[in-house]
């Protein structure tokens, strides 16, 4: 199955129009033809099949013709990850957390942090892409970036860990984590999360974890968290 995305498709239309862009890719890169059945999601967990009316290059319009909505995971993750030096590294990230599974995701800008700016959009067209890849119907949410001490003022539901290189006592986050529960991970920069970072993620309630024996990229850390999360909820 091919899918499409599409934030303003609705479960009350019974017809859809694609704009320029959507309908040019349609029906001159992927040549469908009126009558040919399309695959549309709205990212927020409705799946609708559409039959292909209109096939043109400027206005490509589906019939909907059956709609149905996908249960959601019995949990939420959110990875909050700090912006690699390396863009293509967290776009990586990005990719693969979203194929993998992750509700949420925050761009933590941290005292050793690098790069202080991402560019946002270029980020959400590839958890676009991922998520119509990957078959997935509930569109990961990508925050704006903040920096750590913004994000920590915040309220947190649910378990919450940060995961640093510092050799003090640490728990395996495979231990840690309960099943059915929604968390919250913290993944510092390459230089690691400062001293005070780690004092002040301790002082609210984070249980500092380690993802294993060697000392992992911070987007392979990420991936790391995110796929222990999915493997305990398998």
């Amino acid at each position: 199955m091919q899918l499409f995305y599409n934030s303003n498709i609705s479960e009350d239309d019974s017809e859809f129009k694609f704009d320029k862009d959507e309908s040019r890719h349609i029906s001159k890169v992927l040549r469908k033809k009126a009558g040919d059945v399309l695959h549309i999601t709205n990212g927020k967990g409705w799946l609708f099949e559409g039959e292909l009316t209109i096939a043109d290059v400027k206005n490509c319009v589906v019939s909907i013709k059956s709609k149905k909505t996908k249960p959601k995971r019995g949990f939420n993750l959110h990875l909050a990850v700090a912006p690699t030096k390396m863009n293509d590294r967290y776009e990586w990230f990005l990719e693969k957390a979203t194929e993998i599974g992750v509700e949420s995701i925050t761009p933590i800008i941290c005292d050793h942090s690098e790069r202080k700016v991402v560019k946002i959009e270029r980020f959400e067209k590839i958890i676009q892409s991922a998520m119509k890849q990957s078959l997935q119907f509930y569109m990961p949410r990508l925050n704006e970036p903040v920096l750590f001490k913004d994000f920590m003022s915040q309220e947190f539901s649910g378990q919450t860990f940060i995961a640093h290189c510092e050799e003090t006592d640490k728990k395996s986050l495979k231990s840690q984590l309960n099943p059915k529960s929604d968390c919250t991970i913290l993944i510092g920069p390459e230089g690691d999360f400062s001293l005070k970072e780690i004092e002040i993620a301790l002082e609210h309630g984070f249980i500092p974890v380690t993802l294993g024996e060697t000392r992992l990229r911070t987007e392979t850390a990420a991936i790391a968290a995110c796929h222990s999360v999915a493997f305990l909820n398998e």
